[in-house]
This record gives structure tokens, sequence and C-alpha cells, in this order.
């Protein structure tokens, strides 16, 4: 058997995407044996010793640091893998593309645009290999409704809609910031739902319709002061807890988005629509395995919404996995983007979503925080 080559990670963070991308390298070789390349968890770093270690121990990593500037400066690591939160996401990969590292960065990006735009420069002056982890593109259904949408089944689009919805934070006594809770403090997360959230339903729908021209959004902040959980003290929350937008995307039909923390009962509702002159598509993340398709062209009396349970070995991805039938989880998305980015190596293509794809995501996003501030309508400048 040919020696497989080694790509020697890195990771920074061990938190829970810490974990999900862990799984995604540890079990990536057992269903992809094709590739030439192999993961080998080289190092763990995060800032507590104990946590660090006992994660190590858990998941196979070799050794562990406490600086990551330390772990970027090791000889032995190929990759950096950022899973931490988003205010270092510029500093850390800045850093590694100068240690001529491939870089791996969870969404979003960063905290704003001009953090966004000094990532792409440095990756792109560095050219080093680069991925960020919008992985909701990799779940087989919604790489089938991609392939639907490029084959022009639907014929003109007309409408994409799109929601993500929790009900976490109903709670005014929940506190902001520090561990756990970075994702409520604006200095650390840059935003709340918009990027947590909608930035995934942005990515995913000009992956699919295309580029956002321009957007007029909505943001409401429901509880206005939390104690914060490092300092003590009460203070302003400045993040979005919900935030609405209508867009129009470049091939002229009409977007509407919605996301919130404050829809009681759902704990991670994730949908799209796609409205074409043809045939409309619907996905829905509770059901993954599952896309519905509906074809004005069916017979009169037959017409209707269908399900297409995505698990055959000829839809996307699914040739990896079990028998048809056998429908594959959430952790599934990292495995394949980790296969798509060894599969990069390879070919020396990019493995999309690039920090530049990503940046087009960070525009939009920065479009829609603007237009709430203001009430007015906002260019994005994204082309495509």
């Amino acid at each position: 058997m040919k020696k497989k080559k080694e790509l020697r990670i890195g990771l920074i963070g061990c938190g829970f995407m810490g974990r999900t991308h862990t799984n995604g390298y540890k079990r990536v070789g057992d269903f992809f044996p094709a590739l030439e390349y192999t993961p080998v968890l080289k190092a763990v770093c995060a800032r507590n010793e104990s946590k660090v270690r006992a994660f190590a121990d858990q998941w196979g990593y070799e050794t562990v640091e406490t600086d990551w500037k330390a772990l970027i400066a090791r000889p032995d690591i190929d990759a950096i893998d950022i899973c931490t939160p988003n205010d270092t996401h510029a500093e850390i990969s800045i850093a590694a593309a100068a240690a001529g590292k491939m870089i791996l960065c969870e969404k979003p990006l960063a905290r704003d645009l001009a953090e966004s735009q000094k990532m792409v420069d440095a990756i792109e002056k560095a050219g080093v290999a680069n991925t960020v982890w919008y992985n909701y593109r990799r779940l087989p259904a919604v790489t089938l409704a991609r392939q639907i949408v490029r084959s022009g089944k639907l014929g003109k689009i007309y409408h994409y809609r799109a929601n993500f919805l929790q009900d976490w934070t109903i709670n005014a006594n929940l506190p902001q910031g520090g561990e756990g809770l970075w994702r409520m403090d604006a200095a650390v997360a840059g935003s709340g739902v918009l990027g947590d959230l909608l930035s995934h339903c942005i990515d995913t729908a000009m992956w699919l319709n295309g580029g956002i021209k321009d957007v007029t959004a909505m943001t409401e902040t429901f509880v206005k002061e939390r104690v914060h959980q490092l300092t003590g003290k009460v203070q302003q929350v400045t993040i979005d807890d919900a935030c609405s937008f209508l867009c129009h995307f470049n091939n002229g039909s009409l977007g509407l988005f919605e996301s919130t923390r404050y829809a009681r009962g759902h704990k991670a509702l994730y949908t799209f629509e796609i409205n074409g002159a043809n045939a409309s598509i619907r996905w829905d993340l509770h059901d993954l395995n599952r896309l519905e398709f509906f074809d004005n062209a069916d017979d009169s009396k037959l017409r209707g919404w269908r399900s297409i349970h995505v698990t055959d070995g000829d839809q996307p991805y699914m040739d990896k996995w079990w028998v048809p039938g056998l429908g594959i989880g959430y952790e599934h998305s990292f495995v394949h983007q980790v296969a798509d980015f060894l599969e990069s190596l390879q070919t020396g293509s990019p493995c999309p979503p690039t920090f530049r794809d990503a940046l087009e995501t960070q525009k939009v996003c920065q479009a829609v925080s603007d237009s709430a501030a203001s009430g007015t309508w906002k260019k994005t400048g994204v082309e495509g």
C-alpha cells in the first residue's frame, strides 16, 4: 500500500467546535480511504492546561500547548485549525499565514469586515491553503440542492427564504461574556445571531443562489443589560438577539432571512426554501437527510411536494457511508469538509469556502449591521 502523506494538525481551542473538527480528522481516513493525505493529531492548544490535557487524552492528540504562538512556531505543524472565539481569529490566522501554515478557520471569519479583509490579504500574500468551516454546505441534501439549482431545473429563481431559530437566551439572568457565553459579548463575538447563525444562512444562500446585492435590516436586543461573567458588573448588552433582513440577489430574486435566539421551542431550526418558475426546493436541518422538491411539470393529478431521502450512493457523499435508506448526521458534514480539504491538497485547487469566499459573507453581514443601525438600504459590494 502506498504510504500516505501526513497533514500534521495543530488545533487551537478545545470546545464544541474543537470536538467536531477532531472527529472529522479521526474518521475521514476510514470512509475516504483513497485520499493521499492523512491527518495527524499533532498538538492541541488552549489556555487552561488541565482542560487541554484532558481533551488531548480523550481525542488522541500527541502533545499540548497553552500558547498559540508557540504552536504556530512549531516546525512539526502543517495546518492550524482555529476553533477560538471570534476576536482571536484575525491575529491567529495572520500569524499562521506569516509562518507558512495552512489554515482552517471557524466561522464567521472575524468580528467585522475590516478584520476579515486583513485576514484575506495575509492569507493571499502568503499563498497558503485555507478554508472556513461553513459546514452546512457539505450535508448531502444541501449539496444536492446546489446541483439541482445549477442544472436549471428550477427555472428563473424568484424567492429565497431562510431562518435559523434558537431559544437558549430567553433568560434575563443569563450572564454575558466569559467561557461558554462569549457569544453574548459583542466585544468578543462582533455580533449576536447575525454572525453566529445568519452567517451560515448567508453563506449557503450565496452558494446556492449567487451574490446578494443589497439589504434592508432590523435587529433587536430584548434584554438590554446583563451581568458580565468576567467582571461581575452589570453592563449594556450590545449583541443582536434577533435579526431579520430583506435583500435583492444579483440574479433578480428576492430574499427573506430571519434569525433569533428568542423563538421558544426551537433549539436549532435552520431551513431554506427556493422558489423558481418551474420548481421549488426546501430543506430543514431537523430532517437533514431529506430534500423536498416540487416540480410543476408533473402530471396535475399527481403534482405535489415530494420528499427525497438523500441516502443513495449516487447522491452527494453518500457512496462513502452506509446502504441506501440509512441516514447520516450533523457530524458527517465536518468529515466531508476534511475530506474535501485533503483532496484539494492533492489537486492544488482551493477548498471552498476559502477566506476570500467567507469575506463575501462578511460583506453581507456588515451591510445588514449597517442597515439596521441606519434604517436604510445598504449595498453589499458582493459580485456574482
